[in-house]
Formats: C-alpha cells, sequence, structure tokens
C-alpha cells in the first residue's frame, strides 16, 4: 500500500494531479480542494494516497493533507457511495465543513454535490453519524470533559465531526475543552483542526 508520495506536481488536470517521484510520474485522482493548492514547478509537495484495486484496474488517489484522505475513506465506507461521489463531495466542502454537516445531521447540503441525490446524502449521514456515535460510546470521559460538552452541544458535535475525520477522542478532548465556549461548532473544528496540525 502506498501511504503517501513527495515529489514535483508536473501536470494538473480535471479531478488529477500528476505527481513526479524519482523519476516515475504517479497519476493521482484528487479533489479540487486538493488541486487548488498545488502547483506545478520545482516544489516539493507530499499527496496523502489511497489506492483502489478493483477489477478494472488500480486507482492511486492523492489528497493534500489526511483530513481530506480520512473523509474519502470514511465515505467510500457508506454503501453506494463509489470513489467519484466522494471526489465530488469533498470537491465541494473542505474536511471541517464535511465534518460539521455530518456532525450536525444536515444531509440536505450534501446534495449540492454533483450526483448526489437525497436518499444517497440521508444514507451517508445516517451511516456516518452512527458509525461515530458507536465509536464514542467505546471511551471514558472524564468527569470534566463530560461536565463540558453536556454544557455545550457545539463540543458535542464538533467532537463527533472530528472522530468522522479519524481523531480519537483522547486526542480531541484536551484542546477541545480548552477553547472558547462561545465558538460554534465549525469554528471549534477548525480550531482544532489548527492546534493538531502544529503537533
Amino acid at each position: 500500500m502506498i501511504y503517501s508520495l513527495r515529489g514535483r506536481i508536473i501536470c494538473k488536470e480535471d479531478n488529477l494531479a500528476v505527481i513526479e517521484c524519482g523519476g516515475v510520474g504517479y497519476a493521482c485522482r484528487t479533489t479540487l480542494n486538493t488541486l487548488s493548492r498545488l502547483e506545478c514547478g520545482e516544489n516539493e509537495t507530499v499527496l496523502y494516497t489511497f489506492m483502489n484495486v478493483h477489477e478494472g484496474g488500480i486507482e492511486l488517489f492523492g489528497f493534500a493533507d489526511k483530513s481530506e484522505l480520512n473523509c474519502f475513506k470514511m465515505l467510500l465506507s457508506v454503501s453506494g457511495v463509489g470513489a467519484k461521489a466522494g471526489l465530488s463531495i469533498l470537491s465541494d466542502f473542505t474536511p471541517e465543513q464535511f465534518a460539521t454537516i455530518i456532525a450536525s445531521g444536515d444531509s440536505r447540503t450534501l446534495t449540492k454535490s454533483k450526483g448526489i441525490g437525497a436518499k444517497t446524502a440521508q444514507r451517508i449521514v445516517l451511516e456516518l453519524k452512527d458509525k461515530v456515535t458507536a465509536e464514542s460510546s467505546g471511551y471514558e470521559l472524564s468527569g470534566a470533559s463530560e461536565a463540558v460538552i453536556k454544557r455545550n452541544s457545539a463540543r458535542s458535535e464538533a467532537l463527533e465531526g472530528l472522530m468522522v475525520l479519524g481523531y480519537t477522542q483522547s486526542e480531541v478532548m484536551p484542546v477541545l475543552s480548552g477553547l472558547d465556549e462561545k465558538l460554534d461548532t465549525a469554528g471549534l473544528i477548525r480550531e482544532v483542526l489548527r492546534a493538531m496540525s502544529k503537533k
């Protein structure tokens, strides 16, 4: 399994980036959000990858950060959702926005993405939110952390959203509990992701 690629971007097309590593060009299907962050040239770039092996061949997907990769994997875990739908959603929404949508149960917003109908959007929210809830029940919160979450539903939604992105409760809670209580769900997720990126 290829975890990541480091090299220079030599070509960008619609939903495709070619990264050259050691003289070999790897074509990675990707999102518009990742493409907007890539520049062709001599500078080195890192793409976090996911390899999909199927009857028709092998596809490589590349993402600018781990959060977007985690979102993509979560989307592929939903029944009836393929790579094309995953790329479509993550081209329209950042990982932070996607996590907020799932945490708040806002399936209607997902239908704004090309090829995502109401039933598919509802299934995505239902399956991912249920999965996050199941994972959450496996952890024990300290009394202080539990009080913080009960006091502010935005924190609870932010925690669920961040777990959708692949973070654990033990990673998130120390940061989340220290943030301003006035922040909404999106603001909390944004601040936690910013803090995590500095570690």
